[in-house]
């Protein structure tokens, strides 16, 4: 479930209607991830189709439940989480599937050469993560730190958000992290995965 809460805290929403009904939401690109997220919370709940002009194809699932979003609040989720994003208390073996599954929703990895205009060129891998909430960026790396994962670089993008940068040896502790220690959860992006494989390979 850590990983769930992670990506929730990514990408995922609540709402409460006019009626007063609450409901939890989760909307993503890959469908197959979305699948294993609706059985690992033992859902049966139908999975809908959301389409707009000129953009991809998005998954989602609403779940109906007062008591599961009061769970979110105690965890200190709530309707305008953007800015009021926090880390929940949870425990330390669990913390990699959380960091997985918000690095899934809202963190992005990049590999390539720099420094091309040198004799000898370096191949680079790059990790962030983004928010609008600076304050839990901050929490993060705070954490990781705890995990010997460091040097972390918080800054300001260009719109309303922040990002929290990590380069190549503490990318690929991330990657381990995340990764060659899962936790009591199976679940990972496989294209954002195979990202860091492919360095790891290009290295050998």
């Amino acid at each position: 479930m850590a990983y769930v809460l992670g990506f929730f805290a990514a990408d995922g929403y609540m709402t409460v209607n006019k009626r007063g009904g609450q409901f939890w939401c989760i909307q993503i690109n890959d469908k197959e991830l979305l699948k294993q997220i609706k059985t690992v919370i033992e859902s049966d709940h139908k999975i809908s189709i959301k389409t707009k002009k000129r953009v991809h194809l998005s998954y989602r699932i609403q779940i109906g439940s007062v008591e599961m979003c009061d769970d979110l609040r105690q965890l200190g989720y709530n309707e305008r989480k953007t800015y009021s994003l926090s880390i929940p208390n949870i425990p330390n073996n669990c913390f990699n599937d959380f960091v997985r599954g918000y690095f899934d929703g809202d963190g992005n990895v990049w590999t390539g050469y720099v420094h091309k205009e040198r004799e000898t060129k370096l191949l680079a891998i790059q990790t962030v993560f983004t928010s609008c909430s600076e304050k839990f960026l901050n929490s993060l790396k705070f954490k990781l730190d705890a995990f010997d994962i460091n040097k972390g670089v918080l800054s300001k993008g260009r719109g309303n958000y922040y990002r929290l940068t990590y380069s190549i040896n503490n990318s690929l502790k991330l990657y381990d992290f995340m990764y060659n220690s899962l936790g009591t959860s199976r679940l990972f992006l496989k294209r954002k995965k195979g990202v860091f494989e492919k360095y790891i390979k290009m290295r050998l």
